[in-house]
């Protein structure tokens, strides 16, 4: 299968219900620090994420959410969200623009086509095109070479994480 069997474009406000159930995928019963370990957890987030979606997709400048279209189902497919942060400049960022790289996801059934990588692509040229020289992400043992492919490398930081769980 190739890559034009799929079309990478913004995410709208019509595919919510297919961005979480992608996500879903990450986020429900994983063994992952911010997995939901209860049904009240996953309705949680859900409820969340379609408020942030309300609320960022198309209208915020700094967060560019992707989906992978299949061409003749129309079916959403894979996912990626980009996220611009302003950080103090440092000697090799002396602008101070961060990217994340969160919520790639590939339906089970298309993982191997190439989807993640056109996504990932994608979002390095909106990086690239804003002036964004550092991206971070967190993968997973199985999307690990991918990224390598695209340039990225395990950090010598230390990542902590203090994470308060909602009551």
């Amino acid at each position: 299968m190739s890559e034009s069997l799929f079309a990478v474009r913004n995410a709208t406000g019509e595919d919510t219900a297919a961005l979480i159930e992608l996500r879903a995928l990450l986020l429900d019963g994983t063994g992952a620090s911010y997995s939901s370990r209860s049904p009240e957890g996953t309705a949680r987030w859900r409820a969340a994420y379609r408020n942030w979606l309300a609320d960022n997709l198309g209208s915020n400048d700094s967060v560019r959410v992707l989906v992978a279209e299949h061409q003749a189902s129309r079916q959403i497919i894979g996912c990626a969200t980009g996220i611009i942060d302003v950080r103090a400049p440092t000697s090799v960022n002396p602008n101070g623009l961060s990217g994340w790289i969160q919520s790639v996801v590939v339906a089970p059934q298309w993982r191997g086509h190439k989807v993640a990588k056109q996504l990932m692509q994608t979002l390095l040229r909106w990086y690239a095109n804003r002036d964004v020289a550092t991206v971070s992400l967190q993968t997973t043992d199985g999307a690990f070479r991918l990224y390598q492919t695209l340039g990225f490398s395990p950090s010598a930081e230390r990542l902590l994480i203090r994470q308060e769980v909602p009551v």
